[in-house]
């Protein structure tokens, strides 16, 4: 969607920013990283169903390296949301680690940053 306008965001509270994301590096693997994208989908249906998780937003760019961008509340949010076990989250990167690990066939990584007002520009 097209917004023919000038927009920011002002956020007046602190706010992380989260990069993840996945990277491809056997593609006729589609065993091992379609199970891995398709997990991303569960965690976000459950995030925008349960907003007092912290999930503010997010956007996402696929490719072979894929990289999502997503907004929280705060750091102990997403560290609640990663380590919570009754979530999506634990279980599925527990499988991964399984069943994927350290095999090279799909990389995952993120970097996380913290943020809030007067620290951050937005144009």
């Amino acid at each position: 969607m097209i917004y023919p306008k000038r927009m920011t965001a002002a956020v007046e509270e602190d706010f992380v920013l989260f990069l993840i994301g996945m990277r491809i590096n056997k593609f006729w693997k589609v065993y091992k990283w379609l199970p891995v994208a398709r997990s991303m989908l569960k965690m976000l249906d459950e995030l925008y169903q349960h907003p007092e998780l912290g999930l503010l937003g997010h956007e996402q760019w696929l490719g072979r390296t894929t990289l999502m961008v997503q907004y929280w509340k705060s750091f102990e949010h997403l560290e609640n949301f990663a380590k919570n076990r009754t979530s999506v989250h634990l279980p599925v990167w527990t499988c991964f680690n399984k069943q994927i690990g350290t095999s090279g066939d799909v990389g995952i990584w993120h970097e996380t940053y913290l943020s809030g007002k007067g620290r951050y520009e937005c144009i």
